[in-house]
């Protein structure tokens, strides 16, 4: 499921090839997206701030992905409405990102609004850290319309 992701990911969203973004990993508690510096690279050998907000923005937009075609849910409309990115550190090194798995219970309440309204919203948190230090925090909220 994580090649078709990133496949789907490359050919929807151009950015994400360009940036030579990778799904690498899904487990109960984080999806992991990885990127190579040199492609997402700035003026002061850092990764570019618009490279480090698209791999949070697009890692949190996959799980949400990942969890609704879980569920059942094809074909799903899924968008960000609201975010908040803060870049705490710069990076430099390969920007590797852990989006955090919403719970059980966010995604249940998530399952019951999109059966009974066919549309409801979910909040997920990604973050990229470097040698334990927090780089990047993000914080987004997801609609889905089905």
């Amino acid at each position: 499921m994580l090649n078709e992701l990133e496949k789907k990911l490359h050919s929807e969203i151009p950015l994400t090839k360009y940036m030579q973004l990778k799904v690498k990993e899904l487990n109960e508690n984080f999806l992991i997206t990885k990127a190579p510096l040199n492609p997402n690279i700035n003026d002061k050998s850092t990764a570019f701030a618009g490279s480090l907000s698209t791999l949070v923005t697009i890692s949190a937009w996959s799980i949400c992905y990942l969890k609704l075609k879980e569920m059942g849910f094809d074909n799903c409309m899924i968008a960000v409405i609201k975010s908040d990115t803060a870049y705490r550190a710069p990076v430099t090194k390969d920007l590797i990102c852990e989006t955090k798995v919403p719970t059980v219970e966010q995604l249940n309440l998530l399952k019951r609004k999109l059966e009974e309204k066919k549309s409801g919203s979910i909040k997920i948190e990604s973050k990229i850290v470097q040698d334990d230090k927090l780089c990047v925090e993000y914080k987004g909220v997801y609609v889905v319309k089905i």
